[in-house]
């Protein structure tokens, strides 16, 4: 523990959470009032003989004797562990532990003791270890940049601004890039063609921490996986393409969302091709991990919505889009529903929109538990977390079709409560006709993805931007129009028209428990938990006469729950008045107003209609942002 001592000390005074680093006997309880553990993030050791796991639920780590889990070890961690990296000869293993001020363990992988504490960003996740050992690159969340941690000096070096909710990285095989994956676009979301919204990855030259960004296909969202091709030649992703221009009439054939895997030439810096995991007949929810065996033989994607494994011939694959014009597969086509069954849409994006382009490639294996996740790779084993079961699916790499596959349960089977099992369903997409996507394909984590969808339910031709379900419950009515009376009503539309399929009552009601139990997070733009000195002015004009914004937002919900007119109705709305949304978690919500055409609150409060902004100085505008941005 002297090394943890000597390192908070180097912090200066900054809050950090410092585990004990005791382990944990196999029968001992979570470290926190839940019966779920949670596996998340997982590394496997260099010769194969250890599995190290996040358990995100139980705010653990998990040190898993293979190849049969007889012997599990935990190490406490003082948040949820949501990411790790292990060093190559398996000694000391990096855990980030999510918070606003959230902390990076250094962890003594035979002993569970903890070496040091790194501080590090707002919702740290997804480490990644330099191939020379000597940094640690963290992905923090919700401050949109990525730490950069020199091991050997233990301090950051500096922050690599990404673009939006960073969520996964990965470092070249030489060491000189940096590549990650945003999981949401950061644009409006109201326009189309070269402007339309999608998700980037960011680039960032690990000696000059300059960066670029690569524009995936239009409509790319929630992008969760990210890793290179052995050969370091190619990057792999796995997402979301939401067809958020299309009417919502349909689900099948991947009209709303379907689910794909992007390939980037690393070199040229360009995205070589989109291809959709789905099958003609069959959507694959939510892909999630995706990783490369070290031989280079197999592309593995598990999807967290229909609890499986894609498993793709990577030479063929590969060698098939390098060697096809990417011409061949643009400008792709969307099932019409009419004789000829697929019509072309002309909006020039290189994406494989034919679902079941991967048949004769791709192995889908059914996996033992509910909600894989990440995955590790040794050999010929994939390790597969199952987040929601508490278990390890470990799939077998094989040339027969069948491939192997058992479970290693990391501790008793879980026995879901109605909160619980409401969050089951949310994340699953078997609960949709065909599979095609699940509630959280919309609404990642509860909230939104920062996309326009046209509804129908006020007429067609005019989307609105999806709102975030925290508080739904709370702020009737539902919907921008408002045309959901109730967050009750609105989960059982959306099974029908929107999932088109028919549920039982029971699991709508779930699904209501999951919703009402969401808390918000505290904003980034808190200090010390606290409003800063700008955002304090700007409480002040908020609740002020002068500003009028408290008149339609009055605390504590920051909605006063009615429609208002506020001058931006489109030619195609059948109303001009549109629900007053909760400011809570606004930080986190853009792009805003009922069709998402402004990215700022700044945006917002000058060019919208709302209280009486129109008066206030630039100075007085930014503080009062900055306080609608602390909720």
């Amino acid at each position: 523990m002297k090394a943890v001592r000597s390192f908070a000390k180097w912090c200066g005074g900054l809050l950090v959470f410092v585990a004990s680093g005791a382990a944990l006997a196999d029968d001992d309880a979570p470290s926190q009032a839940t019966a779920w553990l949670g596996p998340s993030a997982m590394a496997v050791s260099a010769d194969g003989q250890m599995l190290f796991v996040c358990l995100s639920d139980a705010r653990q780590l998990a040190i898993v004797d293979l190849p049969n889990a007889k012997a599990i070890r935990r190490v406490r961690t003082p948040a949820e562990p949501t990411g790790l990296a292990l060093c190559r000869d398996g000694r000391r293993v990096w855990v980030t532990c999510a918070a606003v001020a959230s902390s990076v363990l250094e962890i003594d992988a035979a002993s569970g003791q903890t070496l040091a504490s790194f501080p590090a960003g707002h919702t740290a996740t997804a480490p990644v270890l330099s191939p020379d050992g000597q940094r640690l690159y963290v992905c923090n969340r919700f401050d949109h940049d990525v730490s950069v941690l020199d091991l050997a000096q233990r301090r950051e070096l500096t922050r690599v601004a990404a673009v939006r909710e960073p969520v996964a990285a990965a470092v070249s095989p030489d060491g000189k890039e940096l590549w990650v994956a945003n999981l949401l676009q950061a644009g409006s979301a109201n326009r189309f063609g070269v402007l339309a919204a999608a998700a980037v990855v960011t680039v960032a030259d690990t000696a000059t921490f300059q960066t670029a960004e690569i524009r995936l296909v239009t409509g790319s969202t929630s992008v969760r996986g990210l890793a290179f091709t052995p050969d370091g030649r190619y990057v792999l992703l796995a997402h979301l393409v939401a067809r958020y221009h299309m009417p919502t009439i349909r689900v099948d054939s991947g009209w709303m969302n379907s689910n794909a895997l992007t390939v980037i030439d690393v070199r040229r810096r360009e995205v070589l091709n989109t291809v959709l995991l789905d099958d003609i007949l069959e959507g694959s929810a939510n892909p999630w991990g995706v990783a490369s065996t070290a031989d280079g033989l197999w592309i593995c994607v598990s999807h967290a919505g229909t609890g499986e494994l894609s498993v793709i011939d990577a030479p063929v694959f590969l060698s098939m889009l390098r060697e096809v014009p990417l011409v061949a597969f643009s400008n792709a086509a969307f099932f019409d529903g009419g004789s000829d069954g697929y019509s072309l849409d002309n909006d020039g994006e290189n994406v494989v929109n034919v679902p079941g382009f991967l048949g004769g490639m791709r192995r889908r294996v059914r996996l033992p538990g509910v909600g894989p996740r990440s995955l590790a790779v040794w050999g010929s084993q994939v390790y597969v977390a199952e987040y929601f079961s508490d278990s390890i699916a470990v799939v077998t790499m094989t040339d027969q079709e069948a491939l192997p596959v058992r479970s290693l349960p990391l501790g008793p089977q879980p026995q879901w409560n109605e909160v619980r099992r409401g969050e089951v369903l949310f994340h699953d997409g078997r609960v949709c006709l065909e599979s095609w996507q699940s509630c959280a394909s919309c609404h990642p984590d509860g909230r939104a993805d920062a996309l326009n969808w046209d509804l129908l339910n006020d007429g067609e031709g005019n989307p609105k931007n999806t709102l975030s379900l925290l508080w739904s419950h709370r702020t009737p009515p539902c919907m921008a129009s408002g045309v959901r009376p109730t967050a009750e009503s609105a989960v059982r539309s959306g099974f029908k028209n929107i999932l088109m399929s028919e549920r039982p009552e029971a699991e709508a009601a779930a699904i209501d428990a999951w919703l009402q139990s969401l808390a918000p997070l505290p904003s980034p733009w808190l200090v010390q938990g606290r409003l800063s000195p700008a955002a304090e002015r700007g409480r002040a004009l908020f609740h002020s006469e002068r500003a009028g914004c408290a008149k339609c937002h009055p605390a504590p919900l920051y909605s006063d729950l009615k429609p208002h007119d506020v001058g931006t109705r489109g030619e195609l709305d059948e109303r001009a008045a549109f629900d007053t949304p909760t400011l809570v978690e606004a930080w986190r919500t853009a792009p805003y107003l009922h069709d998402g055409r402004y990215t700022t609150v700044e945006q917002l409060l000058t060019e919208g209609k709302h209280g009486r902004a129109s008066q206030l100085s630039d100075k007085e505008i930014a503080d009062l942002a900055h306080f609608v941005r602390s909720l």
